[in-house]
């Protein structure tokens, strides 16, 4: 049986992080629920204490100076006290499915599959949070649209390979040997969103990822209305403003990972420039527009890379 420790990151989640412990609990390949409490404004350490104890398998864990860190460096203090075979995230406020872990435990028979994704559905925790972001998430998965190989997952989520569709944090298993083998670092400490994208996207060059269930949830987003994340996707908060931090952090480690080919490094270099250009002042936005206009025609002209900025343009 595989034995799977089920990563949770607890922020401000007092209401949600029972439901989220108990889909865990479920099943009996989770072998541990790790959950490391980030300093929460609200009762959350207390609920997790309430869990730790009732449950044998949860184990509770805060960071050393019990400070707020963020989901980063809280999901890595996870990764450190994690012991099973294999890796599960869990955000506090999402939840399992009964069908989580149905195609893992026939992919992961074979050694060559080192992380296995599906796709998530979403959940409104309340009428309010319906009716703000039901035109941004409705009822639709989140989830890669075709099956592909391991090869081109990277590609994919760094938009090189057109209409690729997205996997979650929530909905990924890694074996954890492979994981801390082929990975120096996790997460990255530096970014406070969008560091799961980051972590995803440095993990699909790394390890071979291969698709599990696509086609149904096999995890729940909850959406509510305190949701940092939300706030982005729903425009409330330029979304240029955070993704070029996270293009940042693309571009500087593709610079310095010397197997990476030259065309994905100029994509990541491209895109990082579009955001850069989004964010600027309106004199400098133009003088760059001006300026790779002669010296990288394609990374003003394209769609691909044009989309992120040409609406900030007025």
């Amino acid at each position: 049986m595989m034995k799977i420790s089920v990563i949770t990151p607890v922020y401000n989640a007092e209401k949600y992080v029972t439901q989220a412990v108990e889909s865990a609990l479920q099943f009996d390949e989770v072998y541990e629920i790790i959950l490391v409490e980030d300093r929460s404004p609200d009762n959350a350490l207390e609920v997790c204490k309430q869990l730790s104890e009732k449950y044998d398998r949860v184990k509770l864990f805060q960071h050393p100076d019990k400070g707020n860190h963020g989901a980063g460096p809280t999901r890595n203090l996870g990764i450190e006290k994690a012991s099973g075979d294999f890796i599960a995230f869990l955000d506090a406020d999402d939840f399992y499915l009964p069908n989580r872990f149905d195609a893992e435990k026939e992919l992961f028979k074979n050694p060559e599959v080192e992380g296995v994704y599906g796709a998530i559905g979403v959940h409104y925790y309340t009428e309010k949070a319906k009716a703000q972001y039901y035109s941004v998430f409705g009822d639709r998965l989140t989830t890669v649209y075709k099956k592909h190989s391991p090869s081109e997952v990277f590609k994919g989520q760094i938009h090189m390979l057109g209409s690729f569709g997205l996997f979650s944090i929530d909905g990924l298993t890694v074996r954890r040997e492979t994981l801390t083998q082929k990975m120096n670092s996790y997460f990255k400490t530096t970014l406070r969103l969008h560091q799961d994208t980051e972590f995803l996207f440095r993990l699909s060059y790394y390890l071979n990822l291969y698709p599990g269930i696509l086609d149904q949830a096999v995890a729940v987003r909850g959406v509510h209305e305190n949701n940092r994340i939300t706030k982005v996707d729903t425009g409330k908060i330029n979304p240029a403003t955070t993704r070029v931090l996270l293009w940042r952090e693309v571009h500087s480690w593709s610079e310095h990972e010397k197997n990476l080919p030259e065309d994905i490094k100029t994509h990541i270099r491209r895109m990082h420039r579009s955001f850069e250009i989004a964010v600027a002042s309106p004199f400098k936005k133009w003088a760059m527009i001006g300026k790779y206009m002669i010296t990288d025609y394609p990374s003003i002209r394209s769609g691909l890379f044009n989309i992120n900025f040409r609406k900030n343009l007025f």
